[in-house]
């Protein structure tokens, strides 16, 4: 038997038992461009900044830490606590694994158009505002019995709604400066009140707080079974040259998704019925001299990461010897939600082999 013949048969028996026993609801959360060093192997000493006396900046010995596994668990507790004994995590090289886009440009748009409709485009080849082409599993979702209305996404990154091509899905998207997009809670509004007050750092949306806090008053007041967060803090401190910023935000979203997680624990709705996919769009250099960077010049961004928990996920840890897309995240989301987004667009990737 060839073996992409195999590759498909056991595919087809992961989305038949999804099906069998799938969860209510799925949370998406990306964290834009979170390298897969520091993923699995924490904070490196080599990218600490240094004092007049060649002495560690103090401010980043919060992260230091004698093995891998110490620094890792030091920046993403949550990550490798929980998330990595009671799920499962994808792309460690010290397991012979990999995870890897696709689209050969390595930068976001491309990398969240492939995640999100499942295959690479070439006619996606920049960061412009232009609507995505391609419909995504979030807008297909949207269109599906029992899931009319309750799909929603939030992130700081006013490319965000092209991606989701908002005209076409009609999907709800907090963004930049509004993170509630819709506000009709007393909470929404002042989250929307004060994502205007913070700083304009970046100038195209907010810092990544307001918008988990919006995505967490979405879960509590209008109950959606699909919800995307998109954290983007990381990636721009990292084009910064921050390397502590960017172990700082990487640190802050771990708390989020932790928070994000024991929400969903709180509520009836989406308690033991609730699967959680966490991954990154691209991953940057792999040197002190590039890591800023990423892009196709930076060949060293390809390769990423995903990790996920949840009641349709088995406890299999870090898994071993698999190489695995970020174009398989589509398919995977609405698997675990008892839905086929393969069978619907054949040109997608299968979903993970979670099973």
């Amino acid at each position: 038997m060839k073996k992409h013949h195999f590759a498909l048969i056991l595919a087809s028996l992961a989305s038949t038992a999804f099906a069998q026993n799938p969860t209510r609801s799925v949370v998406v959360v990306t964290l834009d461009g979170l390298r897969w060093q520091e993923m699995f192997g924490g904070a490196d000493e080599a990218y600490f900044k240094r004092d007049g006396k060649g002495g560690i900046d103090p401010a980043s010995k919060k992260y230091a830490g004698d093995t891998p596994e110490a620094r890792r668990a030091l920046l993403m507790p949550f990550m490798w606590k929980v998330i990595a004994k009671e799920g499962q995590i994808f792309g460690d090289p010290s397991q012979q694994s990999r995870s890897h886009v696709t689209n050969g440009l390595w930068f976001s748009y491309p990398g969240y158009n492939e995640m999100l409709s499942g295959a690479a485009d070439p006619r996606v080849d920049s960061n412009n505002k232009v609507p995505n082409p391609n419909v995504t599993v979030l807008e297909w979702l949207n269109r599906r019995p029992g899931f009319e209305g309750k799909v929603s996404a939030f992130g700081s990154w006013d490319v965000l709604p092209f991606i989701l091509n908002t005209d076409r899905s009609r999907l709800p998207v907090g963004t930049g400066f509004v993170p509630a997009p819709d506000p009709k809670t007393a909470r929404e509004r002042e989250i929307n009140q004060l994502a205007a007050d913070l700083p304009p750092y970046w100038g195209y949306g907010t810092f990544d707080a307001p918008i988990v806090y919006a995505a967490l008053e979405e879960l509590e007041s209008r109950k959606p079974r699909v919800l995307y967060i998109m954290l983007g803090e990381g990636d721009e401190w990292a084009h910064e040259s921050r390397y502590d910023l960017y172990l700082d935000a990487t640190r802050r979203a771990d708390r989020f998704i932790e928070r994000i997680w024991a929400t969903l624990q709180s509520l009836p709705e989406y308690r033991d019925r609730t699967t959680l996919l966490v991954t990154t769009d691209h991953g940057r250099g792999a040197t002190v001299k590039d890591w800023s960077d990423h892009g196709k010049d930076v060949p060293a961004a390809e390769d990423t990461w995903m990790a996920a928990l949840g009641p349709a996920v088995p406890s299999l840890g870090v898994r071993k010897n698999l190489t695995v897309t970020t174009s398989q995240l589509a398919a995977t989301i609405a698997a675990v939600v008892g839905e086929d987004f393969q069978a619907a667009m054949p040109k997608t990737a299968a979903g993970l082999p979670l099973r």
